[in-house]
This record gives structure tokens, sequence and C-alpha cells, in this order.
């Protein structure tokens, strides 16, 4: 009977957070202009990149291959892509440079001007990440940062900031999860006849 307890209130926790979204104009506001912006950019024939560590990364390939591929619709693929697939790539850099480097390079050979760069990090403080968005700044990409409650280094370094009002590193991944959903349907009505 415990672990039936425990469930429940694991459970309750992940819906008291996610309720917690809805008292947040701000943040509400931020998740519609990200929409917007991979709008604009992907009308531009830009690209979203995404970067991400362990959990935070599996988020970045999610949210990517939901654009890339497809969400609720049949349609044509959008350029969307994590920047952490290629692990020949991610490991010379790491070797070769540091691991707070292997984001920022390839901010520099793929990103460009209007492009949108989206970050993943439940406390904002990413090394690897923080230095992307250095980098994005600097060619004049938009940066999203999505992070919990505090927003981390990355606060300051976000054009939009999606901060997930928890300090609780699982809760604030499913409503990344959630974030990304709700941005890939909104780009897919958006961008698309679907009627």
């Amino acid at each position: 009977m415990e672990s039936v307890n425990q469930i429940r209130a694991l459970i309750q926790d992940s819906l008291d957070v996610k309720s917690l979204l809805l008292e947040r104009p701000e943040l509400i506001q931020n998740i519609a202009s990200s929409s917007q912006a991979f709008v604009d950019c992907l009308k531009e024939d830009g690209k979203i990149l995404f970067c991400g560590n362990g959990g935070s990364a599996a988020d970045a390939q999610h949210i990517a291959a939901e654009l890339s591929g497809r969400f609720y619709h049949d349609r044509d693929p959008l350029f969307a892509e994590a920047l952490h697939v290629n692990t020949s790539y991610l490991t010379a850099v790491a070797n070769d440079y540091s691991y707070d480097e292997v984001y920022s390079r390839l901010v520099k050979a793929k990103g460009r001007k209007g492009d949108v760069l989206v970050g993943i990090s439940t406390s904002g403080n990413s090394g690897n990440i923080v230095r992307a968005f250095e980098t994005a700044k600097s060619q004049g990409m938009i940066t999203i940062g999505m992070t919990g409650e505090s927003g981390g280094k990355m606060k300051e370094l976000s054009d939009l900031l999606l901060n997930v009002p928890s300090s609780d590193t699982p809760r604030i991944q499913e409503c990344h999860i959630l974030i990304g959903h709700i941005i890939c349907q909104q780009c897919e009505e958006l961008l698309f006849d679907l009627g």
C-alpha cells in the first residue's frame, strides 16, 4: 500500500507543477512568443537547433523529431536538429577542446542570423549550453531557454525564457516536454493549411 500512496503522490506532484504553469501569464506569453519565433524563422528558411544534456538532450531530440518528422499532421518536414546526435563529433570536441565547447562550435558552424537555438537545462547553468547561447547571441540568433524556476545563468542570455516554476528536475523535465509539444502543435497550425 505504501508504494501505491507514493505513486499517487508523485502523480499529484506532477499535476501541481503543471497547474502552476496556468498561473504564470508571462510564461504562457513566452510559450506563444516562442511558437511565433519558430514560425518566423522557418518561414525564412531558417533552422531550429536544440541542445541539452542527459534527459534534457533526450527532450531536445524528441522535440526536434516532432518538428522534422511530423506531430499531428502529415506535412512537409521542418529544419529542426538536436546538436548532440553526432557522437563522433561530440566525443572529439569534448576530448580535444572541452565539454563546454561541444555545442558552441556547432552553433558557430551551423547557426545563422535569425535561426533559433533552444537550450534545455533544468538548472539553467549547464556550461556547454551557456557557451552555446553566448555564441548564438554573437551571431544574431534567437535564444530560447527552457529551464527551472530561477533560469540560472541562461536567464540573462535568453531572448525568451520558458522557466518552469519548480526546482525538482523530473517535474521540470515533464513540463519541458509539455511545452515542447504545445510549440510543435502551434507551429503545425501556423505554418500549414491543415483544414
